[in-house]
């Protein structure tokens, strides 16, 4: 899509309203909508102008003036809005200097694309994440002075087996109308959801749906299924494409999946740990090099990769502690990266070992599908920021000539003490994987890719409103455990 096209398109349409999309600081959609005929040629040059002071993360109120620089190439018209309307995702720029805001993640991303075609190495990385998803019925939580609770339900959740009417919000409404209330039984068991076929596996139509749509509006699609977990947890697989692209992809992909959920009267979460017992919600993430239609990666080394490639896993690895922060952003992330448990924290590498945080995978002798798969991430990041932290971590790998040592073609999960002992780990918690981002971010700053005013942002937003609330707030479980102390 060009400018020309993008107007073309809503005159074809009859396009009502102009959506343009951004996002905050942390890595949430944001938007505001103008009539159709408001959108000129010289906007796509000029951008427009939005109030930017309540935007999380952003600047202080007397510096809120901010201008959206829509991308027409992410135009797609929003399958869900009654009136006609046209997405366009923007970049964010400075309306006095009119340079690229630097904290604005879409910024970020593109200039990472533009440091890895500068340093020669290769002139575009493709990334190819597995972001999963919780699909539930009911969801509810509070927290006041006194109390604290949350609860979320499933009528695919192995719980509900016993329920008289197996409906999973029957206070409120029937999930379950189309079969009367009536308790069918099939329902995946805890850590057995991979894979099922219906109607144990009860939301394949609703996965269709959700990749139909995406199909129309421009994303590919490899695959969709059920996930490990009880409850309604699934996963669908785009087809890879360049950094920048895929970012904005995944944030098509979210609105998407969150809003055909909803249309179903479901809700759909990227939280990584919503269900105590139970695989938690990650997004492994493939990434390759590639120059002039070449697999940089492609080579007689180990599992088939060439030297720049075992690079590039040397840098991840040590870079892993400080770019977990933007991979694993959450507190909540750290309740799946909980070693000896499903999530691969140990910082060693494999071919096919899916207990390894990187994995080489093994599906196809292909120099074209050579690639590097991070398994530690999860989908409550900010793509542009975590796949341009991976990105940056690797090519310091390559630059260095960072070695990442010997492979582990072993299950990590089994070592006997002393051996597991050898092996670093992902930091335990956000704090720690914060820490190592103040400790470690040299590595980032190259190109100004990042700079040290959103490094220190980042840290900062990340102490200040997520880790020191929760230290401030009682767990209900310290009531079990202490209570009659």
């Amino acid at each position: 899509m060009t400018p020309k096209k993008v107007l073309e398109l809503i005159d074809d349409k009859s396009i009502k309203f102009v959506d343009y999309k951004f996002q905050d600081f942390p890595g949430t959609w944001q938007h505001f909508s103008v009539p159709a005929r408001h959108l000129t040629a010289d906007i796509f040059e000029d951008g427009i102008g939005f109030d930017g002071s309540s935007i999380r993360g952003w600047q202080a109120i007397n510096e809120s003036d901010m201008l959206a620089l829509p991308d027409p190439t992410t135009a797609f018209i929003d399958p869900f809005l009654k009136s006609p309307t046209l997405s366009l995702t923007c970049s964010i720029l400075d309306p006095i200097t009119k340079q690229p805001y630097t904290r604005d993640p879409r910024n970020v991303a593109s200039k990472c694309v533009d440091y890895i075609k500068s340093t020669g190495i290769a002139d575009t990385i493709h990334f190819g994440p597995e972001a999963e998803f919780f699909v539930f019925d009911h969801v509810r939580f509070k927290q006041e002075a006194n109390y604290a609770l949350y609860e979320v339900d499933s009528n695919e959740g192995i719980w509900n087996s016993g329920s008289e009417n197996g409906c999973a919000n029957s206070e409120n409404g029937c999930a379950n109308s189309e079969n009367g209330c009536a308790n069918l039984g099939h329902r995946p068991r805890h850590k057995e959801g991979y894979f099922p076929v219906p109607p144990t596996d009860s939301l394949q139509d609703m996965r269709s749906e959700m990749v139909s749509i995406l199909l129309d509006v421009g994303v590919d699609v490899e695959a969709h299924h059920h996930e490990v977990s009880t409850g309604g947890q699934c996963e669908i697989d785009m087809h890879f494409a360049p950094l920048l692209r895929m970012a904005d992809q995944l944030m098509i992909y979210k609105y998407i999946v969150k809003n055909v959920a909803a249309r179903h009267g479901k809700s759909v979460t990227f939280m990584p740990k919503p269900i105590f017992g139970d695989n938690g919600s990650g997004m492994h993430v493939h990434s390759s090099l590639w120059k002039k239609d070449n697999p940089v990666f492609a080579g007689d080394g180990y599992a088939g990769l060439s030297q720049t490639a075992l690079h590039y896993i040397g840098g991840i690895l040590k870079h892993a502690p400080a770019l977990i922060a933007f991979c694993a952003p959450t507190t909540n992330s750290y309740k799946r990266l909980v070693p000896g448990f499903e999530a691969p924290v140990n910082l060693a590498y494999s071919q096919r070992n899916r207990s390894a945080a990187l994995r080489i995978p093994m599906y196809s002798p292909s120099p074209k599908a050579k690639r590097v798969e991070f398994r530690c991430p999860d989908a409550s990041c900010n793509p542009y920021y975590a796949f341009s932290a991976i990105a940056m971590a690797g090519m310091d790998g390559i630059l260095n000539k960072i070695d990442p040592g010997e492979p582990m073609d072993k299950d990590l999960y089994d070592l006997d003490p002393e051996e597991a002992g050898n092996i670093p780990q992902v930091p335990g918690s956000l704090e720690g994987a914060i820490q190592a981002l103040e400790d470690d971010h040299e590595f980032l700053l190259k190109g100004d890719v990042y700079t040290e005013d959103v490094i220190e942002t980042w840290i900062s937003y990340k102490r200040e409103v997520e880790i020191d609330a929760l230290r401030l707030r009682p767990h209900p479980y310290e009531f079990f455990l202490y209570y009659d102390c």
